[in-house]
């Protein structure tokens, strides 16, 4: 089987690993070490370097160089570097060659499959970017999955026997991310996760460089226009000192001149490490949202937490620690390099998907990011207003999953509708991201409020399926939304499909259920009207489950139904006509 590589494509570090000899193991670069820098310069001689050289050329030429591209996946954004321009797909495709590159040095043959993690609040078209990015640089992305995910992955492989709850916090170099998951039994859940795609260890250095331009009187965005080269080097001694404070209570940064250059008797600011954590709490501020969202959303305190484990390497700072251990009243752990975890991870889901014997008692459920959902309009004062957002599948719903919802008609005799699929959570779809859309027609002549059902069924590998049914006649529509699956072969994504069918549990279309419903809605004539509302209510329940798509719930409703018409005397044997009504 061909080897599939765990690649952990990160903003400001990438790193690769391999699944072997039962165990994750991380791929070395040319250079020795674990961590290629995702930055990506190019020569006068149009010679292009990539890690540690362009971070070298960063300091001395920024104009030749690109780096923090990752925060514009999915976007159209232009990136210069001389006078040539980039996406941030080209330039994340140059890093993930290098990694193949390295990848294959160190194993001796070609690599030609990949799992690429992302941050788990990637959109829809940041996850399909990534997918591209990997397309260019030769790679078949057999899996996107989401860096937390990851990182619980590897701590489940190493303690898969555990039964409990973990809340993973994971602070990079550019993107933030909370999960919070259980694991029990060698089964790994994911519960809930959040994040920031636009915070990290890169906005903990600028906000310092920015602290120190203006102790000198000078604002950043300013000084970065007039003296680049003095910017990139104070940028390079605020990093310093962010890592010396690491270990050690105060720490010097030398101020460059406008070259770029430091003098001997250059001038120098000391720094605490209290200073620090005070120049940096509005950052540190902006964490407790995604972790109290995360929290809300799992129905969980943080005292019915086992463990909090840190990713990432700005999680080393003093002060995101202690703003940790404040938060959730106990030390964190971190038993593996934070650095490093998620790239394990991505190893052992490649392990998973090659059926590797070393993982065969692993288990992993992951969820949906964001709520997936479809435009509706809404009556205010007799007035009908397009453009609202009508969730279906909520974000930090368990997937595989499917789930249905009806929409009814807004006018006399619309024969047409135009089901637009967004994703999101913005209550208008303005504020959300279309997915795609499909046209129902032939919609019987009636009055306004014909009713429409709407079911999508998402899958692990990114595939929505999008279903409509006219109640009427069982007429039906369907697309299929493959954006975060491109690279699937059309056998991978009929298979997919194939279980995602039998995902689905619609009791309402079985038959027998429907006999069962016509049975009630008769023998609500038929029983005393003092029994009319207590079996009103239980054939209401039953047919509201009907389209729920939830076994427990339909299971419970039919067997109350059931229930109630045998106390009311009233026998059911299946036969529609089997209405028996005693006294």
């Amino acid at each position: 089987m061909a080897d599939i590589v765990g690649i952990d494509l990160g903003t400001t570090n990438s790193l690769c690993a391999i699944f072997r000899d039962g165990q994750p193991v991380l791929i070395p670069n040319a250079h020795g070490e674990f961590l290629t820098p995702s930055i990506v310069g190019i020569l006068d001689d149009d010679q292009v370097l990539v890690g540690a050289a362009a971070r070298e050329l960063r300091v001395t030429r920024p104009e030749r160089c690109q780096s923090t591209f990752k925060r514009h996946m999915g976007s159209d954004r232009k990136l210069k570097i001389g006078d040539k321009t980039f996406t941030a797909v080209d330039l994340s495709s140059l890093v993930l060659r290098s990694l193949k590159v390295d990848a294959e040095a160190f194993l001796g043959r070609r690599v030609k499959e990949a799992v690429i993690t992302v941050p788990a609040y990637f959109n829809d078209l940041q996850r399909k970017a990534t997918r591209r990015a990997g397309e260019l640089a030769g790679l078949r992305v057999r899996r996107i999955i989401n860096e937390p995910t990851a990182a619980a992955l590897t701590y489940g492989f190493h303690d898969r026997k555990s039964d409990k709850k973990l809340f993973i916090i994971d602070l990079g170099g550019g993107t933030f991310d909370v999960t919070l998951l259980e694991v029990f039994e060698g089964s790994l859940e994911i519960i809930s996760t959040a994040g920031e795609s636009f915070l990290g260890g890169e906005d903990f250095t600028d906000r310092l460089a920015a602290t120190v331009l203006k102790g000198q009187g000078l604002e950043l965005e300013a000084a970065e226009m007039k003296s680049p080269l003095l910017v990139s080097r104070l940028r390079q001694e605020c990093e310093l000192a962010k890592r010396r404070l690491l270990d050690a209570e105060e720490a010097v940064i030398r101020l460059p001149n406008s070259r770029g250059l430091i003098d001997e008797g250059a001038k120098t600011v000391t720094l605490t490490r209290q200073e620090f954590a005070t120049v940096v709490q509005p950052l540190l501020d902006r964490v407790k949202g995604p972790i109290g969202k995360t929290l809300r959303d799992g129905r969980c305190e943080p005292a019915d937490l086992e463990d909090v484990i840190l990713v990432g390497g700005a999680t080393r700072m003093p002060a995101m620690r202690k703003f940790v251990a404040d938060y959730f009243q106990r030390e964190p752990l971190c038993r593996f390099n934070p650095d490093e975890v998620v790239a394990l991870g991505a190893a052992v889901q490649a392990a998973l998907i090659a059926d590797d014997a070393a993982v065969e008692d692993m288990v992993m459920t992951d969820v949906c990011p964001f709520t997936l959902g479809v435009e509706v309009g809404k009556e205010f004062a007799m007035r009908h207003m397009d453009g609202y957002f009508m969730p279906i599948i909520h974000r930090n719903t368990t997937i595989p999953v499917s789930c249905e919802r009806d929409v009814v008609t807004v006018s006399q005799n619309q024969q047409e509708m135009t089901i637009r699929v967004y994703q999101g959570e913005g209550r208008r779809v303005q504020d959300n991201l279309l997915l795609g859309q499909v046209k129902v027609t032939g919609i019987p002549n009636g009055p306004a409020g014909q009713h429409v059902s709407i079911r999508f069924t998402y899958d692990v590998n990114g595939i929505l399926e999008v279903e409509a049914f006219l109640p009427p006649n069982g007429k039906k529509f369907t697309t299929v939304i493959k954006n975060n699956a491109q690279d699937l072969t059309e056998d991978e994504v009929e298979a997919t499909l194939a279980r995602m069918r039998e995902l689905k549990f619609y009791p309402r279309d079985d038959v027998v259920n429907q006999r069962l419903l016509l049975f009630a809605e008769k023998a609500v004539g038929e029983v005393s009207q003092y029994d009319r509302e207590s079996l009103e209510e239980a054939l209401d329940l039953f047919e509201v489950s009907m389209a729920s798509g939830d076994r427990v719930s339909f299971a419970s409703a039919r067997e109350g139904l059931l229930m109630v018409l045998a106390s009311l005397g009233v026998h059911y044997d299946g036969d529609v006509g089997a209405t028996d009504a005693e006294g």
